[in-house]
């Protein structure tokens, strides 16, 4: 089977999965990349190790490999298609050929009277002339499913998908060990490591965990939290702590590399996802879970509903609600034994289930039983490649 990935550039969100696909089918896997990586993003640092990768199509940097990559597109078996232009994915469903599109959700902003008529058209366009065609939709957020459904598109044709970061492959015992807090015996001790990391920016609300620090030191808890990052509110973020007299139990480093975060999160106890509906999904969810975290994450982030089965492996709380946030974050304060099972849990989500060389396993069974016109919906109870189902969606009432 020849399969293509093509999207906007290849990030490292996508790399594991790239080479988990290599692995399986060698020279018949490509990844084209339609548009050079962001300055942005590069400074977010998703640069990668290398320039090109042997199974990469930089499609961009001429008209043969724009040639090349829009033939592939029409020649694979199977296509993933994340962004790209029509000319990809036309000529291939005038074929009939299997394909998938790959998308966040589509309506993190709502829709209003204004964007309305545009929104239905765009819809239309790309995606619901489409409906009768053998496309399906790869869902990278909970909400996907039901913010398309609300406009007519992929209904029975929508998968659990996401983002496949690397996971690791600890001990979960031995990385439990390695967390800072010691075992305890109840409220308020030892110090425990709250870690949040991110962009400072207002959807992701990290001022939400200074809030929570600031509760959490009246009430008497032993903690140090660290805040990873920078952005258009680092500067508030630090009044706030200088105000709230936090500076001993509070820190911001700036920004650091990924793989000093990570450092970070496997020994961190507990880890803060505060994102709003502007979180397609997520990534750092998959990594701090794959680090043992005992995660405290906010509904409304893409990947949540997913990855998350509440008072199991993670914790969730409604969006917004910061007291909601305080009340579960105090529960594995004093719950030592609650907040080891849930990081425990966490970490064999991603090992066993969430990660690149599961969700490429699935996917090739996937697409295998829907080129042959079969029945899919229940090869998977759970996970990648699982049927979607329409959660209640929030967007308009998004915060």
């Amino acid at each position: 089977m020849k399969i293509t990935f093509i999207s906007n550039f290849l990030g490292p969100h996508q790399l594991p999965f790239c080479k988990a696909m290599v692995n399986r089918l060698g020279e018949d896997f490509k990844f084209v990349a339609t548009e050079p990586m962001t300055e942005e993003r590069i400074k977010l640092g998703w640069s990668l190790d290398k320039d090109t990768y042997p199974f990469e199509i930089k499609a961009n940097e001429s008209n043969e490999l724009q040639k090349k990559a829009e033939q592939l597109a029409i020649e694979s078996d199977v296509v993933i298609i994340g962004s790209a232009p029509d000319s990809y994915i036309i000529p291939r469903l005038k074929r009939n050929k299997l394909t998938f599109k790959y998308s966040e959700r589509p309506l993190k902003k709502g829709i209003h009277w204004n964007n309305l008529v545009h929104i239905i058209c765009g819809m239309w366009l790309h995606h619901g002339r489409f409906q009768s065609k053998p496309l399906y939709m790869l869902a990278a957020s909970a909400y996907t499913a039901g913010d398309y459904a609300r406009l007519g598109c992929y209904r029975g044709k929508c998968y659990k998908w996401g983002y496949f970061p690397e996971a690791k492959k600890y001990d979960p015992d031995e990385l439990m060990k390695g967390k800072l807090s010691a075992a305890s015996d109840g409220l308020k001790s030892p110090c425990v490591s709250i870690l949040w990391a991110g962009r400072l920016i207002g959807w992701k609300h990290p001022d939400a965990s200074i809030l929570l620090a600031e509760s959490l030191k009246k009430k008497g808890y032993s903690f140090k939290m660290t805040i990873i990052g920078t952005g258009e509110m680092e500067e508030q973020l630090h009044n706030m702590i200088e105000d709230k007299n936090l500076e001993d139990c509070v820190e911001m480093p700036g920004a650091m590399k990924a793989s000093e975060v990570r450092s970070y999160m496997e020994k961190a106890d507990i880890y803060l996802f505060t994102s709003d509906f502007n979180e397609g999904w997520g990534a750092v969810l998959n990594e701090s879970m794959n680090s043992g975290c005992a995660v405290v994450a906010s509904h409304a982030i893409g990947s949540v509903p997913f990855l998350i089965k509440n008072g199991e492996n993670g914790l969730i709380y409604e969006n917004g609600n910061q007291e909601d946030l305080e009340k579960k974050v105090q529960g594995l304060l004093e719950d030592v034994p609650l907040r080891r099972k849930i990081g425990e849990n966490a970490c064999k989500t991603i090992i066993n289930t969430w990660n690149a060389e599961n969700a490429v396993n699935r996917f090739m069974k996937l697409a295998d039983t829907l080129s042959r016109k079969g029945k899919a919906e229940d090869l998977f109870f759970d996970g990648p490649c699982s049927k979607v189902g329409i959660l209640k969606n929030d967007w308009f009432c998004s915060k």
